[in-house]
C-alpha cells in the first residue's frame, strides 16, 4: 500500500554569483535573491514556498513541509486537516491533532486535564503518577486508597 502523505525537508541555499539563476517553482520567475529554498526537488523564492492554508513562509517555520492532495502545508495545518483526533479521557472533549497531549497506557489527555482526579494536583514532567481503575492519581491519593483497601503499597 502506498502512503499518500509525506513530509519533506527544506534547505536554504545561498545563491552563487557565478551560476545561472534558477527558476522558482512557485512563481516561475528567475531567483535573483541572495538565498533560495530547495524543497520537493525544486527551487523557490523564500516568499513563494508557503503553506496553502495559512500562507506562512515554510522556510521560516521549520525545516519540514507536508504534502497531501496536491497541497503544500505547514505541520500545524497538515495535522489540523489530516491528523487523527481523539477525545480526552478526563473531560471527554475533542483533542485537536496538533495539540500536545499526555498519555497513560491507552488514554490520552489534554495537558490541563492531566491531574490527580481526586485532589486535582497537576503533574509536571517526571512526576510520579498512578493509574488505578482508569483514574489518574497522585502518590498520596493512591497510597491512601491502598490503605483503605487493606494493604500497603510496596516501597522499594
Amino acid at each position: 500500500m502506498q502512503k499518500r502523505e509525506k513530509s519533506f525537508g527544506i534547505q536554504m541555499l545561498s545563491v552563487q554569483p557565478d551560476t545561472k539563476p534558477k527558476g522558482c517553482a512557485g512563481c516561475s520567475r528567475k531567483i535573483k535573491d541572495r538565498y533560495l529554498l530547495k524543497a520537493l526537488d525544486k527551487y523557490w523564492h523564500e516568499d513563494c514556498l508557503k503553506c496553502a492554508c495559512c500562507d506562512c513562509r515554510l522556510g521560516e517555520v521549520g525545516s519540514t513541509l507536508y504534502t497531501k492532495a496536491n497541497l503544500i502545508l505547514c505541520r500545524r495545518d497538515y495535522l489540523r486537516l489530516f491528523g487523527v483526533t481523539g477525545n480526552c479521557a478526563a473531560c471527554s472533549k475533542l483533542i485537536p491533532a496538533f495539540e500536545m497531549v499526555m498519555r497513560a497506557k491507552e488514554n490520552v489527555y489534554h495537558l490541563d486535564c492531566f491531574a490527580c482526579q481526586l485532589c486535582n494536583q497537576r503533574f509536571c514532567v517526571g512526576d510520579k503518577f498512578f493509574l488505578k481503575n482508569n483514574m489518574i492519581l497522585c502518590q498520596t491519593d493512591y497510597e491512601e486508597g491502598l490503605m483503605k483497601e487493606g494493604y500497603a503499597p510496596q516501597v522499594r
